[in-house]
């Protein structure tokens, strides 16, 4: 087996270094990937506006390092992509940093192509039961979802389930009964590992941010392969709990995760 450790978080100033100790910690990408998988991961580069300082966007040394690890455990491919809502997804895989990143990693940067959307069964789903899916994402062996966390003016926060918006077209739509919404997608894509990127947090004024101010140093990387149960640690950032932030609320509901951080072990250690 590979340990019993649930949830790791891992505190210190190398991203790189935390995030490859996070994800350890629950008994390495060896758990995650297999030889010859096709690997997905799926950052926030939700604008092309800003440079990943101002905490709008995924670390780029988080995401670079998901991608070494992968191709360490074997993965035959590993593809990194987000369908930013500002600016387009060209402009925003450069400014964000994560294009140099990812590609100095041996991974690709692919532009979410639109002929690859199409609609879904959503078989769990309690409001939606269809919609519109990078197909890609569903098709992939494995999805390594790659939130950052940050202040949302709508949900409160944008952690690892909000992210999965990026995979889906049509988002406004989401906004009606949105917390329901969300989990209702989580269900569909159901990422085997969530990783947030908790480094540096957009505190108000998200979800673009733009204001350095804003933005708290918080050193922390989050690994779990339950996407609720992660949310909710990186909830604790903000002082808030699972149970402050709707979308959670309705995953955990759903049996999509557990959100009672006590009924679990998490590991915390400083790298």
């Amino acid at each position: 087996t590979y340990g019993d450790v649930y949830l790791s978080a891992a505190h210190g100033e190398n991203p790189a270094v935390m995030t490859a100790r996070a994800v350890a910690a629950l008994g390495g990408m060896e758990r995650f990937v297999s030889s010859g998988d096709d690997v997905i991961i799926k950052p926030n580069i939700c604008t092309d506006y800003y440079t990943y300082e101002y905490a709008a966007t995924t670390n780029p040394d988080v995401v670079a390092e998901l991608v070494r690890m992968s191709i360490g455990a074997g993965a035959k491919r590993v593809r990194v992509m987000d369908n930013p809502f500002g600016g387009t997804s060209q402009n925003a895989y450069r400014r964000s940093g994560i294009e140099e990143s990812v590609i100095n990693a041996g991974g690709e940067m692919e532009v979410m192509n639109s002929n690859k959307f199409r609609s879904n069964p959503i078989p769990d789903g309690v409001d939606i039961t269809e919609w519109i899916f990078y197909q890609d994402i569903l098709n992939a062996d494995v999805v390594i979802n790659v939130p950052i966390a940050k202040h949302h003016g709508t949900t409160g926060l944008t952690l690892g389930c909000k992210n999965l918006m990026g995979t889906i077209l049509h988002r406004g739509q989401i906004h009606a009964n949105i917390y329901q919404r969300i989990a209702d997608l989580t269900s569909a894509v159901r990422p085997a590992l969530t990783v947030v990127d908790g480094i540096r947090t957009l505190m108000d004024n998200g979800p673009t941010g733009g204001n350095l101010n804003d933005v708290k140093m918080s050193n922390t990387v989050i690994a779990s392969a339950d996407i609720v149960a992660a949310d909710s640690r990186a909830a604790q950032l903000f002082g808030l709990t699972g149970a402050d932030i709707g979308y959670i609320n309705a995953a955990a509901a759903m049996g999509l995760g557990i959100m009672d951080l006590d009924a679990v072990k998490v590991e915390e250690f400083s790298v």
